[in-house]
């Protein structure tokens, strides 16, 4: 079975297009990723240093321009919440990162297919 010339190019063209936009995504998705990590491991040192603290310190938390003064428990809670929201966000996009993974592969795949027929068989 032979398909047109013309057909096949307008396939090409399709798959390699899908293939590039997976690899700019996947770019996309490894930055954000990293990004995310950094935020957590900044996170675990905010913490680790609030822990060192004694009892009784007063903690002041940056909001706009201007600092206004938490309990350290407050302060901790709102820590963990944050790290356990991003490491959500990094098990969301680490699905992605697969996702497209997969696409990218499957492109590559069916690039060689179509232009080394022989092989397929």
């Amino acid at each position: 079975m032979s398909i047109p010339a013309e057909a096949l190019q307008k396939l090409m063209q399709e798959i390699e297009s899908r293939a590039n936009f997976s690899q700019q995504q996947l770019q996309i998705v490894k930055a954000q990723m990293a990004g995310k990590q950094r935020d957590i491991r900044l996170l675990q040192l905010t913490s680790k240093e609030l822990e060192t603290l004694p009892k009784g310190t007063s903690v002041y938390e940056g909001v706009g321009k201007m600092f206004v003064m938490e309990a350290m428990p407050d302060v901790q809670k709102r820590i963990e919440s944050e790290e356990k929201g991003l490491q959500g966000d990094i098990k969301d996009l680490e699905k992605k990162f697969t996702y497209l993974e997969t696409t990218l592969q499957k492109s590559q795949e069916h690039i060689n297919r179509i232009l080394n027929p022989q092989a397929a068989s």
